[in-house]
């Protein structure tokens, strides 16, 4: 069967590059999501920041086991901080892009109505 080119164009512009560009958004969306590690982070929300903790040592001693353990608990509770600001900081991003790219793939189905429509309105200035 011979097709024109204009059936070529109409597959390639509404069935073949939509996919190329939904793969694209993909690929974005999860590179953005290991550039930020949100699993790791969200997997090891409160842990250690920088592995910073204290040992307790041999032994009891009150005020050593309370020095010990608030120690800890700062360097857990500001792990938990950065953690939080990072996650959300990546969430963000990968809202933009989403955004971005659902953007991108609407005005790319749109673009042949946009310049036909262009094509008319420049027209009728003229006329």
């Amino acid at each position: 069967m011979q097709r024109d080119i204009l059936s070529f164009w109409l597959v390639w512009h509404f069935f073949e590059a939509p996919k190329e560009i939904i793969q694209a958004w993909k690929n974005f969306l999860l590179f953005n999501l290991h550039y930020f590690s949100i699993p790791t982070l969200l997997r090891t929300f409160f842990s250690y920041w920088h592995k910073y903790s204290w040992s307790y040592g041999r032994g009891f001693d009150l005020k050593v086991w309370v020095e010990v353990a608030l120690s800890n608990i700062i360097s857990r509770v500001i792990g938990a901080i950065v953690r939080s600001i990072l996650i959300a900081l990546g969430l963000l991003s990968e809202l933009s892009i989403f955004l971005a790219g659902f953007i991108v793939l609407l005005t790319w189905l749109l673009l042949p109505f946009l310049f036909i429509a262009g094509i008319i309105l420049g027209l009728n200035l003229i006329i």
